[in-house]
């Protein structure tokens, strides 16, 4: 394994493997023992950053979320494990009330607890019981909520870093502007600001413009030029990329995982097939050249992935050792 260390501040900074596990759908969708067998191996290889939510995974069996972070709770307990792995954990997209989605029938978005103070501090008060913590090691804004006031979000992320409940925090799915903006108002509060950014990025480049119910604008969710560039400019950001193997788009057929609309551009061809041909060359797969590309870029990122068995999960470990040359980087980075 390989690591980073995130976080500018030496008292809440950290050094976390740079391939992170989601635990989404750990508790719900997959069941105890496989999740347990999928953590263990992470640890084994040297697997230290964990990423879960307040609210994973509700719209599986129609709840308010809290099933991932539960097990985790259970692992860690029946592991004893502590302060050596990382968790991160979010707040902001938690259901009001029991729920199977997002929208509603009516193409209206469900009520969710938002970013006052009061959610955010109920929110981390849950996460810390249900996983058997004293403090969370990075805590996300999940997703926008502009019904609340910026410097109310902010500092309470702040207070909850002064009483030593969270280390880090972090921003998910917001426009750039907003996390700028927020960044501005934790300097002028003297709290700390986000400093973990986590975004849908992938290798192949999606239209960012295609709205959504939540965001009429575009995908607020994608690592657009903007939020590269932001982290660029600012290398005391991380960025966290999610779906990084676009749920398994890059090694099934397009009958049985289709790309999407937002993919639907000649960028794409163009990019699928440098791909093929540097795995093709290295003998990997092209997850895991996807993961190496990531990991190793001028912009490094710490792909999150998921894994539904410890096959799936060896698979995205061994792109940690995968290293591209400077002519193969090229190639992907200048196709489509």
């Amino acid at each position: 394994m390989k690591y980073r260390t995130i976080g500018t501040d030496p008292a809440t900074r950290r050094e976390v493997s740079v391939l992170s596990l989601g635990a989404m759908l750990m508790g719900s969708r997959t069941g105890e023992a496989t999740s347990f067998a999928i953590l263990d191996r992470f640890v084994e290889a040297g697997g230290t950053f964990i990423d879960t939510s307040g609210n994973y995974a509700f719209w599986v069996n129609g709840t308010q979320g809290g099933e991932s972070e539960e097990l985790l709770g259970r692992w860690r307990r029946s592991r004893g494990i502590g302060a050596e792995i990382f968790i991160a954990s979010k707040v902001g997209g938690r259901p009001l009330a029991a729920s199977a989605g997002f929208v509603r029938p009516d193409g209206s978005l469900i009520p969710m607890d938002g970013l006052s103070a009061k959610a955010i501090r109920e929110s981390a008060e849950r996460s810390l019981e249900r996983m058997g913590v004293d403090r969370l090691d990075l805590m996300y804004a999940h997703v926008e909520d502009t019904s609340v006031p910026l410097d109310e979000t902010v500092g309470a992320f702040g207070e909850l870093v002064a009483a030593g409940t969270v280390g880090l925090v972090g921003v998910s799915n917001h426009w750039a502007w907003r996390v700028e903006r927020s960044r501005a108002t934790a300097v002028a509060l003297g709290v700390p600001g986000y400093e973990v950014l986590q975004y849908s990025h992938s290798y192949l480049r999606p239209r960012t413009d295609v709205p959504a119910a939540w965001a009429q604008d575009g995908s607020v969710g994608a690592a657009s030029g903007e939020i590269l560039s932001y982290v660029r400019e600012n290398p005391g950001l991380t960025l966290v990329a999610y779906s990084p193997l676009l749920k398994g788009s890059y090694v099934r057929s397009a009958a049985d995982r289709p790309l999407g609309p937002q993919f639907e551009h000649p960028g794409t061809v163009a990019r699928l097939s440098a791909l093929k041909s540097v795995a093709a060359e290295t003998g990997a797969t092209a997850n895991q050249v996807v993961l190496a590309w990531l990991i190793g870029g001028e912009i490094p990122v710490i792909p999150l992935v998921g894994a539904s068995s410890v096959a799936q999960l060896d698979e995205s470990l061994a792109a940690v050792d995968l290293e591209l040359t400077l002519d193969q980087r090229a190639r992907l980075d200048t196709a489509g």
